[in-house]
């Protein structure tokens, strides 16, 4: 196992060199969405409509951030269940996403589009979030702001802790791989 400092932007070159267990400390643009920002994304791609930000290459992180105290850029931010967005998840890593962040295991088709796509899956500490919110200098809601913490927003990561926990080779540490 390695720890590896990466951007947003080297992250899809550098998945085929990360292994599950490693550490990564990202950096860059990351896009907050859950379970309604999944929902109506897939309804705009069933439309023909524009999407609240490119899927090619793009990480997404399942958290609902809560408002910012003063002087911050955000509330707690920490990572929502990821098995919740798993009807969802392997059509956006085939529309080009390279990771998506969250805590908890994925089920065999997002693994396996994981694999097929060269991609991560990325956990981040579940029950610190207000930790976790020290990782993040800005945040922007970009869409869906009527769904409240659910909106979909750009954040920008600054050496944010994260544990690769599957890896595009099949390495899966919830199987013991």
């Amino acid at each position: 196992m390695k720890e590896v400092r990466l951007t947003t932007e080297e992250l899809k070159a550098a998945c085929p060199t990360l292994h599950a267990g490693d550490r990564v400390i990202l950096s860059g643009t990351v896009y907050t969405a859950r379970d309604a920002a999944h929902k109506r994304i897939f309804e705009q791609m069933e439309s023909g409509e524009s999407l609240p930000f490119p899927l090619k290459n793009a990480v997404i992180y399942y958290a609902g951030p809560t408002p910012a105290p003063p002087g911050l850029p955000i509330g707690s931010c920490g990572p929502t269940t990821s098995s919740r967005m798993d009807p969802y998840t392997p059509a956006l890593y085939d529309k080009g996403i390279t990771a998506t962040i969250g805590k908890g295991e994925r089920n065999a088709a997002v693994v396996d589009a994981i694999r097929r796509n060269r991609a991560v899956y990325l956990c981040a500490i579940g029950g610190a979030g207000a930790l976790a919110a020290k990782g993040i200098v800005a945040c922007e809601v970009i869409a869906y702001d009527d769904l409240g913490c659910e909106s979909v927003k750009k954040l920008t990561f600054k050496e944010f802790p994260l544990t690769v926990t599957i890896d595009c080779s099949g390495g899966n540490l919830f199987k013991g791989k």
